[in-house]
């Protein structure tokens, strides 16, 4: 199985700066895509940013030029910086990946069990 757990959520002021790291671990045989996904209360999951094996990244118009996602695959992390942060950016962060196992040769999602980011005053 594979485990995802994410790590560097917690409270910043607006205006702020934090970094979520995601490490996988398990039966990975590789990984093709990775990604951050966000859901506030009362709002749907959605896409932060993904980051595939090529190094092509895209993200939420909402955090354009404000975050930057990035991946070490040596060691099966990926990171999202986040600068300026503002209220709206509070939510919980979800760690996806998209990857082959050893014993099934077809990329499967698996998620992370997700870090809070509160962005306050």
């Amino acid at each position: 199985q594979v485990q995802l757990v994410e790590s560097g959520g917690g409270l910043v002021q607006p205006g702020g700066s934090l970094r979520l790291s995601c490490a996988a671990s398990g039966s990975i045989f590789s990984i093709n895509a990775m990604g951050w996904y966000r859901q506030a209360p009362g709002k749907q999951r959605e896409l932060v940013a993904a980051i595939t094996s090529g190094g092509s990244t895209n993200y939420a118009d909402s955090v354009k030029g404000r975050f930057t996602i990035s991946r070490d695959n040596a060691k099966n992390t990926v990171y999202l910086q986040m600068n300026s942060l503002k209220p709206e950016d509070t939510a919980v962060y979800y760690c996806n990946i998209e990857a082959q196992i050893a014993t099934w040769p077809y990329g499967m999602d698996y998620w992370g069990k997700g870090t809070l980011v509160t962005v306050s005053s």
